[in-house]
């Protein structure tokens, strides 16, 4: 959502039904886009995590299979092969990670410009890891 929307709708809620305690429509709106970055930061991380689980345990099946000796040469090539193209998988799928790191930093930095003062809740814990780990990055 994009921080206009998000502070005309904040306006309308104050309009309708007051905001919570002192917080400006500004603070309200950055908060609420925050909420729905942490959202979606988490959300693609852990579809992501969910892959590299997925092609990391077919790679080590397929390990396995190979280390096994009771195949003839043509079937353990044919794995082999196999394996290749889990590994170029893995790699991809381990990529995406970093990716997603640069994604997050870069929205954070984004977010940032428009929140000057924003601080995110104290009370998450993991979106405060997550704000201080697109810092860093």
């Amino acid at each position: 959502m994009r921080l206009n929307r998000a502070n005309a709708t904040m306006r309308d809620q104050d309009r309708l039904h007051g905001l919570n305690g002192s917080n400006t429509v500004q603070d309200e709106a950055c908060e609420y886009i925050w909420r729905e970055l942490v959202a979606n930061w988490k959300r693609r991380t852990q579809l992501v995590e969910y892959c590299v689980s997925v092609v990391d345990q077919s790679l080590n099946e397929k390990q396995e299979t190979v280390a096994d000796q009771t195949q003839d040469e043509l079937s353990r090539r044919k794995i082999q092969g196999e394996i290749y193209a889990e590994q170029v998988k893995r790699r991809h799928v381990h990529n995406e990670l970093s990716v997603e790191a640069i994604v997050r930093k870069r929205s954070a930095e984004a977010f940032r410009t428009r929140c000057k003062y924003f601080v995110p809740p104290l009370t998450d814990a993991e979106a405060r890891r997550m704000w201080e780990a697109a810092q860093r990055d």
